[in-house]
């Protein structure tokens, strides 16, 4: 026994590399790891590898010459003997190098690799001497993971990795492709900023999720949806009986819990459909605080299910209800609130799609004399003739317009599909803000990676020109900088400018170990070239 587990940890210690260069081409190299862009002219990024090939160094080979057959070789020249490891696709298709074709190759590393909306990968290894050698297994897409030298003692094993089509589509990881970057990573905490057992989180089983930040004057204010539950109950109840808080910080850290704005009732639905006679009130999510310049005053927009025990998802016919602070001026933030009311609601102009959670979320922003929405449905339905149990997945946004921030507001989409531009299966609690060149921006949850979803699990954010049309979502890892404590990444709460082009991300996360949900923080940096370009590009 002492003898395999020896063994096993000495598999997946990561391999020491070789020295090599690439000879007359102009291919870059990648860092083997996590999101690495294995391919120049795509989207594909690396979501697993195999440990013993973390931080080699690959060769970035060009997507569309290599599939169709019509690359010269590569050259590369070793200053020792060494291995290269090529990975390898498993589909029988003239696309991709077929194992059978290679030769003095030894796999090594079966399912040692996923690439986003390619066929599982398996490595091989192949030997070469030193000096100038032409690496040319056959025709067909394949991946140049890494150099390692030849005295390396490669261990054969299979990393079951999942299948890299999961993925797909594929999507565009900030600093991981062949753009430049709009945003750079630049730091922030090694751990969570408000966790159990904090001043404040007493009373909160769950922990956070959801909501906005914003900052007044040196002081940021968050309005977080709190997974109260009770003490004693299953879990699952974090997220029925539900709080809004309001916490403030001098410093986006250090946190201090201030109010209650809002409790659910936690009283779950007793008939299966849209019923007054369930508790719509039931469970109340995603708090937005937005300042009414002409009124002088906050607003605060949020969300309200109905919970039923039985069918998925638990929180249905969402609500969306306005209020406003009773203290007047920029300083009346914290309230207390008084409802205005509901502003969106399931009904006769809500589309399929909307679902049986739908409406979602909500987030107003003002476009010129005009105002847009973002309002989302989740759990679509088919057809109507699904009602109200017979629900599909995806996760939707679309916009509803209106003259002034108190409403009507009206869906835009009636008849249309949602908007996919974004993405086309997930888009979650978008809060939108302007950049300095005036670029509408949209900061969102990009989707787990976990609960048997394949999605980015990254913090996302979408650009427009107008307000309007959305361009593709890029995504920000953010635990290439900060020390990821995290499995699931959830919502960011807002992208406020601290000058310097510097931005701070609060943003909710999740620990599968642990029932609370902790809330972290990040910076960010603009760059601004890529912002003018980006403009340009948008305004075509």
């Amino acid at each position: 026994m002492l003898l395999a587990v020896c063994i096993q940890a000495t598999a997946q210690t990561a391999w020491k590399p070789a020295s090599f260069e690439i000879v007359k081409s102009k291919y870059k190299t990648f860092k083997t790891s996590q999101y690495a862009h294995v391919f120049s002219g795509s989207k594909h990024n690396i979501v697993r590898l195999a440990p013993e090939l973390q931080g080699l160094t690959g060769v970035e080979l060009p997507l569309d010459v290599y599939k169709k057959g019509t690359n010269t070789p590569l050259q590369l020249k070793f200053k020792e003997n060494a291995t290269v490891l090529i990975g390898v696709f498993q589909e029988n298709n003239s696309e991709y190098l077929q194992a059978d074709k290679l030769q003095n190759a030894k796999l090594i590393l079966e399912n040692g690799v996923t690439i986003t909306g390619l066929p599982s990968v398996d490595v091989y290894a192949i030997s070469f001497s030193k000096g100038t050698q032409t690496l040319n297994p056959g025709k067909g897409l394949f991946a140049v993971l890494g150099v390692v030298k030849s005295s390396e003692n490669l261990q054969s094993r299979n990393a079951n990795f999942p299948d890299g089509k999961l993925w797909n589509p594929t999507f565009i990881v900030e600093g991981f492709s062949d753009e430049k970057p709009l945003f750079e990573i630049i730091g922030g905490e090694n751990k969570p900023v408000i966790d159990e057992g904090m001043s404040g989180t007493e009373g909160i089983q769950g922990g956070f999720e959801g909501g906005r930040v914003v900052k007044v004057g040196d002081t940021y204010h968050m309005f977080p949806t709190e997974r109260a539950g009770e003490k004693g109950v299953d879990y699952y109840y974090d997220r029925v009986k539900t709080k809004i808080g309001h916490w403030t910080s001098k410093d986006a850290i250090h946190w201090k819990r201030e109010s209650t704005i809002y409790q659910a009732s936690g009283v779950y639905a007793v008939t299966e459909d849209d019923n007054p006679m369930n508790d719509r009130r039931a469970a109340i999510w995603s708090y937005m605080p937005v300042f009414n310049e002409k009124a002088n005053k906050w607003y605060g927009y949020y969300l309200a299910y109905t919970v039923s025990k039985e069918i998925e998802p638990n929180h249905s016919f969402g609500r969306i209800w306005r209020c406003e602070s009773m203290v007047e001026g920029i300083e009346g933030i914290g309230g207390p609130y008084k409802d205005m009311g509901i502003i969106m609601e399931p009904g006769l102009d809500s589309q399929p799609w909307e679902g049986r959670q739908g409406v979602a979320s909500f987030f107003p922003y003002k476009v010129g004399d005009k105002y847009f929405g973002f309002y989302s449905g989740a759990y679509p339905f088919n057809s109507w003739a699904d009602y109200p149990k017979k629900s599909g997945k995806g996760w939707f946004v679309a916009l509803a317009e209106s003259k002034s921030l108190e409403g009507p507001w009206l869906r835009m989409n009636k008849g249309l599909e949602p908007i996919k531009t974004m993405h086309p299966l997930f888009v979650e609690n978008p809060i939108v803000s302007q950049l300095p060149n005036g670029l509408y921006i949209a900061i969102f949850d990009g989707g787990p990676d976990g609960w048997g979803h394949h999605l980015p699990n990254m913090i996302a954010y979408s650009l427009s020109a107008d307000g309007v049309n959305w361009a593709e979502a890029h995504y920000l890892p953010i635990e290439t900088k900060v020390d990821k404590w995290w499995d699931i990444m959830r919502t960011p709460l807002c992208l406020i400018p601290e000058g310097n082009d510097v931005y701070t991300i609060v943003y909710n996360a999740i620990d599968l170990k642990r029932r609370f949900h902790p809330t972290g923080m990040v910076k960010v940096k603009l760059n601004k070239d890529v912002m003018e370009s980006k403009l340009k590009e948008l305004k075509r």
